[in-house]
């Protein structure tokens, strides 16, 4: 099955092209990736260069999953090649690839062709998981340069650390019904986790300085970080979470990108978004292109439940209600066969707003693998 990406000229494809935005690939094109490229005087801005095979339920062959994450490397080094700035928004192997890789044919060129490398901060609002993952990453890039990453790690930093759920208003003030005892179990549960962050490892254990490479790179943490380049400016975010309040999966950095006047949100792994906070955030951002991955369905109902999967569809039409121009629904979402039927709310709302809502694969005129399968 050879995946032919055809790009047609459309009002939604003009769009992007008008604001400088290239979709690169999408979980709806049967690997899983959430990657973009934006287009400046200066080079390209090439945001979350991963790419992982699809999950064991996803029904193709191992050999046609792996044959997908390759193609799908291919095109992001083809673009990496060009890059003026990489910015990675979290250590998931969906939004970066290491570069010990065996699938990256030259992992210079990937990531050291790049001026600026912009990658979530690995100090803090991280879980355990993506701590140790951001050292491995790092420790191989900076092998590329034959440095080690012990001699650019320092003392903390910090040793206070605001409670990211203290600001979320409206999520914490909402009432679950039959659900909100059990949801203020979690909630206890999840601020026993957090404190245990910030005891055992962000206030402790050795903090990486950000980094200037031998190639001329420059290595950045991205967290609240504003960035210029050829004209785009680009907003990464402080962290949120990836999913629930307190989620284990750890914190993201979404992105507000300005270019040629049109306001283009991406927003990296919120899962819906879960929190209702986010999404009247990005309501109020008021963006002509919204990026948005959608709800693990694939997940539901074991490890994913009812009500999650409606505060996710209920939140995804808080930001419907701004009328985007183009609202781009992918990741996650596209992992198995039902993902329609579990969203059609959205869609039929979309439809009543006249608000163009597709996956990244329609907008590069494919249809999605999923739906084919």
């Amino acid at each position: 099955m050879k995946l032919t990406v055809v790009v047609l000229s459309t009002p939604h494809g003009e769009l992007l092209e008008r604001a400088g935005v290239e979709l690169l690939w999408f979980d709806s094109m049967g690997a899983k990736c959430f990657s973009i490229a934006v287009k400046t005087r200066e080079g390209v801005i090439l945001i979350d260069p991963g790419a992982a095979e699809m999950q064991p339920s996803y029904p193709l062959p191992l050999e046609e999953k792996l044959r997908l994450r390759r193609e799908c490397i291919k095109v992001l080094e083809s673009w990496a090649r060009r890059a003026h700035t990489i910015i990675v928004t979290h250590y998931h192997y969906d939004h970066h690839v290491l570069p010990s890789d065996s699938d990256v044919e030259d992992s210079k060129s990937y990531w050291l062709n790049a001026r600026n490398i912009v990658l979530k901060n690995p100090n803090k609002y991280i879980n355990e998981s993506q701590w140790e993952r951001a050292r491995l990453f790092l420790s191989e890039l900076l092998a590329l340069e034959g440095l080690k990453l012990e001699d650019y790690m320092a003392q903390p930093e910090e040793q206070v650390f605001e409670d990211p759920v203290e600001r979320l208003q409206t999520s914490t003030s909402k009432s679950f019904g039959d659900y909100q005892r059990r949801r203020e179990e979690l909630l206890a549960k999840g601020r026993l986790w957090f404190k245990k962050l910030v005891e055992d490892l962000w206030s402790k254990a050795p903090w990486v300085k950000e980094l200037a490479l031998p190639s001329g790179a420059r290595v950045l943490w991205g967290d609240g970080r504003r960035l210029e380049v050829g004209g785009v400016v680009v907003e990464v975010f402080n962290p949120w979470f990836h999913g629930l309040e307190y989620d284990r999966t750890g914190w993201v950095t979404p992105i507000l990108i300005r270019s040629r006047g049109y306001r283009i949100f991406y927003s990296s792994d919120l899962m819906g978004p879960i929190i209702e906070d986010y999404a009247e955030h990005i309501a109020k951002l008021k963006p002509d292109v919204v990026l948005l991955d959608g709800p693990p369905t694939y997940l539901f109902p074991y490890m994913f439940n009812r009500i999650n999967l409606e505060r996710a569809v209920e939140n995804a039409l808080v930001v419907l209600s701004s009328r985007p121009r183009l609202m781009i629904y992918d990741h996650h979402l596209l992992r198995e066969r039902r993902w329609r039927t579990r969203v059609s709310r959205l869609f039929e709302e979309a439809e009543r707003l006249d608000v163009p809502l597709l996956t990244g694969a329609e907008c590069l005129g494919l249809k999605p693998l999923i739906d084919t399968l």
